[in-house]
C-alpha cells in the first residue's frame, strides 16, 4: 500500500485523501491526517484513551461526523490524538461507527504547533473504493 494519506492544496484550507485496505483503516488514516495538520503525531504519546460512537445515514456523513467529533474532543479536552481505532457497521438505516482514540493533553512546549483547524467542510468530501483500496477525502478550514 502507498502512503496512508496525502495532502492537496485548497485556497486558505488544506485537503487530504486518506487511504486504507478497509473502510475502517481509511477513517483511521483520516484522523491521523487531520491531527498531523495540528501537530506532528509522531510526538504525541498514546497516554489517554477516549471512546465514542456515532451514527449517520451514509458514509460521507459518517466521515464528516467522525472528523467533527475528533475536532470537538480536541478543543473540549485540550488533547492531541495519534492513534485511532475505528469499527464501522452497516445498519438498516445507515452506518454506525465506534471509535477508540488515544493521545495526550496538549503541551505546546513539547508538541510542535501546526495549523489550527476551524472547521470540517462538506465541500468535495468523498468516501470511495478504487483499485481495492478505500479513500476518504476531506477539506479542513484553517
Amino acid at each position: 500500500m502507498k502512503n496512508p494519506y496525502e495532502y492537496f492544496d485548497v485556497t486558505a484550507d488544506i485537503g487530504f485523501i486518506a487511504y486504507g485496505e478497509t473502510l475502517n483503516e481509511s477513517f483511521e488514516n483520516a484522523g491521523l491526517a487531520m491531527f498531523n495538520v495540528i501537530s506532528d503525531t509522531n510526538n504525541i504519546k498514546a497516554i489517554n484513551k477516549l471512546t465514542f460512537s456515532i451514527e449517520s445515514e451514509d458514509e460521507v456523513s459518517l466521515l464528516y461526523d467522525f472528523l467533527e467529533e475528533l475536532l470537538f474532543l480536541h478543543e473540549v479536552k485540550f488533547m492531541l490524538f495519534s492513534k485511532f481505532n475505528v469499527e464501522i457497521y452497516k445498519k438498516e438505516n445507515g452506518f454506525k461507527l465506534n471509535a477508540t482514540i488515544e493521545g495526550e493533553e496538549i503541551n505546546w512546549e513539547i508538541h510542535e504547533r501546526g495549523s489550527e483547524i476551524k472547521a470540517i467542510t462538506f465541500h468535495m468530501m468523498e468516501v470511495s473504493k478504487n483499485n481495492g483500496f478505500y479513500q476518504t477525502k476531506a477539506i479542513l478550514d484553517l
